[in-house]
């Protein structure tokens, strides 16, 4: 998608209702099947009731997660956006990555939100692929983390067998590789993200945007060169603020199945960063249907109870899932009822 595109699309234009409804279905056929074949008559009587304020400490934990993301955009927009502008943004960002296949994302949504809270177009792409970089540094860390560890814990499931052994040592280099050239873009040589831009933009389908893309790929290499001329401080903050949000990601799967019983707590956690990380290639929208199958492999067989493990999946997907697709599909709905009323005005 261009950026002219992004600049003048109405915001509804990112979701797809197609989408919406598939990621839904594809989540809850997933965990009814989980629940289907794990539950068994009785298995609410073992429930031990001062374990469960742990699912209130989850909520907490997910709804940090989307303070330190909103307060990760302000900082890194120099705090012209607002706090209240920051969520919105975040929430919608959230939620079009919910609704939409991991291929696309929520990243045009929130470049398109960006710009009606005031931001250049250019600024906003720059501010989005900062964030990116910052994600990416962080998988970049984590990565040899789980090497480590693997050495000492079975991070790695057994079940997922050889094939899957392959396959996440492939997402390993995937992600190394892609953190290397993305940092190289933005930190080192912001001029190739532009050349890279423009040259993709010379396709016959994409020539007549040409000119306005020229426009705002330049204002891209201006505040990309402005982030790269930062102290040393400001890249530590933004990271620290990303970081905390992974982490706050991280934990809530290890909280979700420590409120239900008791679990190795270094191994879960292990396995929920393992996870989270196998959860970027599952290609479904918002990956549904994948990511509580990945839950399932990684923390069921540290669930000591096998007719608790629909139960964790269920609560795991609401805390992380559905509140974000109701709070998310607030903002994006203050987004689309914007832009009608400034279509509106502008007929007039």
């Amino acid at each position: 998608m261009s950026t002219d595109t992004i600049h003048t699309s109405k915001p509804q234009n990112f979701i797809s209702k197609k989408y919406l409804v598939l990621s839904i279905s594809l989540s809850v056929a997933t965990m009814a099947g989980v629940i289907w074949y794990t539950y068994t008559p009785g298995v609410l009587d073992h429930l031990a009731l001062k374990r469960l304020p742990g699912l209130g400490i989850a909520v907490v934990v997910s709804f940090l997660r989307v303070w330190f993301s909103a307060a990760k955009i302000r900082f890194l927009s120099e705090k012209t956006i607002g706090w209240f502008a920051s969520f919105r943004i975040m929430l919608a960002w959230d939620f079009t990555s919910a609704v939409t296949p991991s291929t696309i994302g929520g990243a045009p949504m929130a470049t398109y939100a960006m710009t009606k809270e005031g931001l250049k177009l250019g600024s906003a792409t720059a501010i989005i692929l900062y964030g990116v970089l910052l994600d990416q540094i962080w998988f970049a860390t984590a990565i040899p983390i789980l090497l480590i560890a693997g050495a000492f814990y079975e991070v790695v499931p057994p079940e997922i067998g050889l094939v899957g052994e392959a396959s996440m040592v492939l997402l390993y280099i995937g992600l190394l590789s892609y953190a290397s050239l993305l940092a190289y873009g933005v930190l080192v040589n912001p001029a190739a993200i532009k050349k890279v831009v423009l040259v993709i933009f010379r396709l016959p389908f994409l020539r007549k945007y040409k000119d306005k893309v020229a426009e705002e790929a330049e204002n891209l290499e201006v505040y990309a060169h402005q982030l790269k001329e930062k102290p040393p401080s400001f890249l530590l903050k933004a990271f620290f603020l990303s970081t905390m949000s992974w982490v706050c990601r991280i934990a809530l799967a290890t909280i979700v199945v420590l409120s239900l019983l008791p679990a190795p707590e270094v191994l879960s956690v292990l396995r929920s960063l393992a996870m989270n990380l196998a959860f970027l290639v599952v290609p479904t929208p918002g990956g549904s249907g994948g990511v509580e199958g990945l839950f399932v492999l990684f923390q069921g067989p540290l669930i000591a109870r096998q007719s608790f493990i629909g139960l964790a999946v269920f609560l795991w997907r609401i805390i992380s899932y559905y509140i974000t697709i109701a709070l998310g599909m607030m903002a994006t709905t203050w987004y689309i009822n914007r832009s009608v009323v400034e279509n509106s005005n502008s007929d007039d």
